[in-house]
């Protein structure tokens, strides 16, 4: 495995192997799907359906092998409740079994009143603190789980994601509407809030692998995911 800064083209590769498994494995799927946004989204990637361990154990490998080509540094693992806590705990172990070996916690949505108590679960946090999640939508559990990690007086470093949609954000306003914004959620943090993202793949590795299909099947879902890049798109 290549660890420190990968090249373009091993990168996109391991993005193409990456979308294939997620297609193979259903858990990205094709058609019509009402977005946290209300959108209408021609594709859906659902990583609760990564449903058994061979599945699980071969999605933290696209993890581990992401941030280890990437050259990230961070000195502990967050999984944010509640699908972070899984991935959190599954990348966690691949990094081990890889020979990089840090601690790991993650939270509770409820905090917990009898035994050790509180919201945080696993090894203190401290240091340089990555957080492994999904996807990014809003940004919305992002920024909870950086204030989580702050108030614990740790550093929200960086994020690992499995698929970055490459879509503007939204966001609340004073009246209860929603409005889109010209930044992704990636990009803010990225941007605003000063912080590294990993991903393992992007909208644009979907769309680049639907565009090398044989499978008419598929292909026909290029023109669809095309047009909602151009109208979502940043």
């Amino acid at each position: 495995m290549v660890t420190g800064q990968a090249s373009s083209a091993e990168m996109q590769a391991l993005a193409q192997e990456f979308v294939q498994f997620a297609v193979d494995s259903g858990v990205l799927r094709f058609g019509e799907f009402k977005t946290k946004a209300g959108r209408m989204s021609p594709y859906f990637f659902n990583a609760g359906l990564f449903d058994d361990g061979a599945k699980l154990g071969r999605l933290a490998q696209f993890y581990a092998k992401a941030l280890l080509a990437s050259g990230l540094e961070f000195d502990m693992i967050f999984g944010p409740a509640y699908k972070g806590i899984p991935l959190g705990a599954a990348v966690a172990i691949e990094l081990a079994r890889l020979g990089r070996n840090v601690p790991f916690a993650y939270n509770r949505k409820e905090a917990k009143d009898h035994g050790e108590g509180g919201s945080l679960v696993g090894a203190p946090l401290k240091g340089r603190v990555l957080i492994v999640d999904d996807v990014m939508s809003a940004g919305t559990a992002a920024r909870e789980s950086i204030a989580l990690i702050q108030a614990a007086g740790a550093t929200p470093h960086a994020i690992a994601i499995a698929l970055d949609r490459q879509e503007m954000a939204t966001e609340k306003q004073a009246d209860g509407s929603v409005r889109d914004v010209s930044h992704s959620a990636v990009q803010y943090v990225r941007h605003t809030l000063g912080m590294q993202v990993c991903t393992i793949a992007q909208l644009s590795d979907l769309l680049a692998f639907l565009a090398r299909q044989s499978q008419p099947e598929l292909l026909a879902h290029l023109a669809h995911v095309q047009a909602y890049r151009d109208r979502y798109g940043v």
